[in-house]
């Protein structure tokens, strides 16, 4: 079973950058299909992007060309860079693990806060 801890949220203005990371211990991190989702203020949490262990990555249309989703399996990290921050990506960001035989993991969250 993974275990997950996110950093690097923080209050920053429009048009800011920020990254978050998701560190990762126990085994088989290159297993796990990885992810980040938010969940803004009020609202239903929701997919922000994918990354598989092969790199291939998918993005929800409203950050596509904004944030980049990475990772490192030999650190067992996987890092969200956000760019052209606006507002409306005020959330909590969660990290997710999720894996072919059913095992998943959530990570505590991180706030990201874009305000002036």
């Amino acid at each position: 079973q993974v275990q997950l801890v996110e950093s690097g949220g923080g209050l920053v203005q429009p048009g800011g950058s920020l990254r978050l990371s998701c560190a990762a211990s126990g085994t088989m991190f290159s297993t796990y299909i990885m992810h980040w989702y938010r969940q803004p203020p009020g609202k239903q949490r929701e997919l922000v992007a994918t990354i598989t262990s092969g790199g291939q990555t998918t993005y929800v249309h409203s950050v596509k060309g904004r944030f980049t989703i990475s990772r490192d399996n030999a650190k067992n990290t996987v890092s969200l860079q956000m760019n052209s921050l606006k507002p409306e990506d005020t959330a909590v960001y969660y990290c997710y693990a999720g894996r072919y035989d059913g095992l998943a993991a959530w990570g505590q969250g991180t706030l990201v806060t874009v305000s002036s």
